[in-house]
């Protein structure tokens, strides 16, 4: 239990969220988990009472078994999570609702095995290796893509993930409620250097960012 309860906080830790997007996924894990839970009592319920008192369904036909348990019972709550999922995705990625007036926008190009990170709307801002800055505070909307081969941008603690494929460019907005720091990672298999393609998320107060860019190209 001590295990699997450290598995639930830290620096790429989906339940620990620290922005809106990454609340937004932890609670369809938390919803998730609550109606599998349900569906799995249900079951051991029924399962148990079929030991202990065998003639308890004989008046209810297998057919009548099979419908109700295996349609009416799981499919509302599936079709309610799946609506649920959807809605969440089209929300954090482009299209989901209206354009922030004050988002943020960073291109991600990934290579074998690093990140590279600009900055169209700051004019004269460097180009970032495997450090990322945003303001805290602000939708940021990340335009991913790939120079090689399918890789995936995943900021845990602030969001989803999202595919950076060849030749394509996919987006994903996050947004970190404090300053800080918070941990990134490809989250799909490139290549032997996979396990360290990690990359880190500094988010800075609205009035610093800028200088704190400055300060980046200034090293």
């Amino acid at each position: 239990m001590v295990a699997i309860g450290a598995g639930c906080a830290g620096d790429l830790s989906t339940l620990e969220p620290a922005g809106p997007s990454a609340s937004a996924v932890a609670r369809l894990w938390w919803a998730m988990l609550m109606a599998a839970l349900l569906l799995f009592l249900l079951v051991v319920g029924l399962f148990l009472a079929i030991v202990f008192a065998p003639g308890i369904g004989r008046r209810i036909s297998p057919e009548s078994w099979i419908v109700g348990g295996g349609l009416a019972l799981p499919l509302p709550i599936l079709v309610a999570l799946t609506v649920y999922a959807f809605w969440l995705g089209e929300h954090q990625l482009r299209g989901g609702g209206r354009l922030p007036s004050e988002m943020i926008r960073i291109e991600a190009l990934a290579t074998q095995w690093n990140w590279r990170f600009e900055y169209p709307d700051l004019p004269g801002a460097p180009t970032t290796l495997g450090t990322v800055h945003i303001p805290a505070g602000r939708t940021v909307e990340i335009a991913v893509t790939s120079d090689d081969v399918v890789h995936s941008l995943w900021v845990p603690r602030l969001g989803g993930k999202i595919d950076a494929v060849p030749g394509h460019t996919t987006y994903v907005r996050l947004r970190a409620d404090t300053p800080g720091r918070y941990g990134g990672q490809c989250s799909e298999y490139c290549g032997t250097g996979h396990a360290g393609m990690r990359f880190e998320v500094l988010a800075h107060s609205p009035e610093d960012y800028p200088a704190a860019l400055n300060d980046e190209q200034r090293q």
